[in-house]
């Protein structure tokens, strides 16, 4: 579910130039370097975190990635709100960790690609 929140939440960015745009503008508007370069970067791994998370792959390092992508925006944009605002950055946050700690579980790929690496091996 969380993969498919975050495809959600950046997919508009992916597929509408403007709304791409809109997020650099609103980076901006809170102080981020260079919101050309980091707004592409930030929906970039937010899609591939979202792919990741869905079919188990990579989920270790993108959990790792979500979190500090997510820290980063509760500090800079959060913060300032009140609880509810930046509950769901909050939430990506232990999300995230969780997924690096965890990884993708028994029926991820992750987990299929290593016991085909284990049996091949043997």
């Amino acid at each position: 579910m969380t993969g498919l929140f975050l495809l959600y939440q950046c997919h508009d960015n992916v597929l509408s130039s403007a709304r791409m745009d809109e997020f650099e503008g609103f980076m901006g508007q809170f102080g981020f370097w260079r919101p050309d370069i980091l707004a592409p970067f930030a929906i970039f791994w937010q899609v591939a975190a979202g792919i990741g998370f869905v079919t188990g792959l990579f989920v270790r390092p993108l959990g790792l990635i979500t979190a500090i992508q997510f820290i980063v925006a509760v500090w800079m944009v959060h913060w300032t709100q009140d609880f509810s605002g930046w509950w769901p950055a909050l939430i990506l946050v232990f999300l995230g960790f969780y997924f690096f700690a965890r990884g993708s579980g028994r029926y991820g790929l992750d987990t299929v690609l290593a016991r085909r690496a284990e049996v091949a091996v043997a």
